[in-house]
């Protein structure tokens, strides 16, 4: 039995999206920054492409930038607003302690480049308070970024109440939206969205392309420089097969998302319910405002790489956390971010379950951890010391 649970680091392609990805390399192969027919018809595939992803989440296609993925995405919004912000001299963003790396990190080089960064909490149920958002801004505030959905927990945040803070404020509102796009309905005119982050190998698209949305108005500062490619904003010859077979797996995911919704936060809830049944166990994050096919949980006394380990010995492909930071031995900054102890956090195990998991998979997971967390704890010192009473339960 072999169970792929680890979605949130990548999605298999999509046989459809595969198919288009494959016709488009052999009929419309051409640069579309060509004048010629070849290129021509490439450039045809790229403006249709972009008038469909905008089609998806109500934005104009001339708010489309194609970007190698979310990473890519993220940096560039989050330079190109702070960019804005410092020619007004306003070097305030607001931030979460919970956000990927590629916001992190970004955030980082600007706070060395002078910039002030301030990071919300996001509590013990792993969401970010509008309020504090709102009391947070200054008048030299220039960017509000805050994901759409954890990645590794999967809360999903109130966007629509963020923005609207933030349109009112007169300041501009980013989400990393990698891990919404395709699984939740996304309306970036609704939801007050400025500029949003979206990879295609989180839907079942390939890996190594995504796009930018950035409301008109908004200058994009260059992070690639070199040709005149995606308006200027964007230099080197598009990928058009890969973004041809992102808006193939795009459609698709919007298509049925009500439908594996319903099917995958069932099977989700059956996964909390039956591991949540293991003694000294804690669910991550808010049991309802969840990505519908995420499970995270910590369990006491154990170690998640040796967990992770004797999960594959089973057939289960799992994760601790984010697939970015899965060769780092600390334990995460989304757990430590929510109160999770460092001892409780290094026992965490992530599974974001796809549409082809069947009940009785659900059945076999919910049975493997248990007896894999069982066998780790009947020789784990930690354990022993907390059954003897020597330290104390958090959990």
């Amino acid at each position: 039995m072999a169970i792929y649970a680890d979605n949130a680091a990548t999605t298999k392609i999509s046989d459809a999206a595969l198919e288009t990805m494959t016709k488009c390399m052999k009929e419309n192969w051409g640069n579309p920054s060509s004048l010629y027919t070849v290129g021509q018809d490439a450039k045809e595939v790229l403006e249709i492409s972009r008038e469909e992803i905008a089609s998806l989440i109500n934005a104009d296609p001339r708010e489309i930038t194609f970007t190698s993925g979310g990473s890519e995405a993220d940096n560039q919004a989050i330079r190109s607003a702070a960019a804005i912000g410092k020619r007004k001299g306003k070097m305030h963003i607001i931030s979460t302690a919970f956000e990927h790396h590629a916001v992190l990190h970004t955030l980082d080089a600007l706070k060395a480049e002078g910039f002030e960064i301030t990071l919300l909490d996001v509590h013990e149920n792993g969401l970010v308070i509008p309020g504090e958002v709102e009391a947070a801004i200054r008048e030299d505030t220039c960017l509000v970024t805050v994901m759409y959905a954890n990645n590794e927990i999967g809360t999903i945040q109130p966007i629509r109440e963020i923005g609207q803070i933030c349109r009112k404020k007169d300041v501009i509102f980013h989400t990393d939206a990698v891990q919404a796009v395709g699984h939740l309905p996304i309306d970036v005119a609704a939801d007050n969205i400025d500029m949003l982050s979206a990879s295609a190998h989180k839907f079942h698209g390939p890996k190594g392309v995504g796009f930018l949305y950035t409301r008109k108005g908004i200058p994009l500062t260059n992070i690639i420089n070199g040709g005149a490619q995606e308006r200027g904003k964007r230099a080197g010859t598009e990928n058009v097969p890969g973004i041809a077979a992102m808006v193939t797996a795009l459609k698709e995911a919007c298509a049925g998302m009500e439908a594996n919704a319903a099917s995958l936060s069932a099977k989700r809830d059956a996964l909390i319910k039956g591991l949540g049944a293991i003694p000294h166990s804690a669910l991550n994050g808010d049991a309802v405002r969840r990505l519908p096919g995420n499970v995270n949980f910590c369990f006491e006394g154990i170690e998640g790489e040796s967990l992770l380990l004797l999960l594959d010995d089973k057939g289960i492909q799992a994760s601790s956390g984010s697939a970015c930071t899965s060769g780092s031995l600390d334990p995460s900054h989304v757990l430590l971010a929510i109160g999770r102890v460092h001892d409780v956090a290094h026992g965490s195990l992530r599974l974001s379950i796809g549409e082809d998991i069947t009940d009785r998979d659900v059945e076999y997971i919910i049975r493997s951890v248990g007896e894999v967390v069982e066998y780790l704890r009947s020789f784990s010192p930690i354990w022993r010391d907390l059954t003897s009473g020597k330290k104390q339960f958090i959990l």
